[in-house]
């Protein structure tokens, strides 16, 4: 698994989410999610900017190019 996926299932669980609800707020389907999830596939643009706003984490700690998960820093 990538880093982008380990963090993202990371905060989900952090948050008590299901991968269902997380994909519906995402407004994509479960099984997309769940390929972002395994590292099977990922998200283009669009959806990695929504996972950052529906998460409340920056995409550079999405991607594991910071250790700090506030937007703000």
């Amino acid at each position: 698994m990538s880093t982008f996926s380990n963090n993202i299932k990371s905060i989900r669980l952090s948050k008590n989410l299901t991968q269902k609800q997380l994909s519906q707020m995402l407004g994509i389907t479960e099984r997309a999610y769940q390929y972002y999830e395994a590292g099977t596939r990922e998200p283009n643009v669009d959806t990695l900017i929504n996972i950052s706003k529906v998460l409340d984490v920056s995409i550079d700690y999405l991607l594991g190019l910071t250790k700090t998960p506030d937007l703000n820093k």
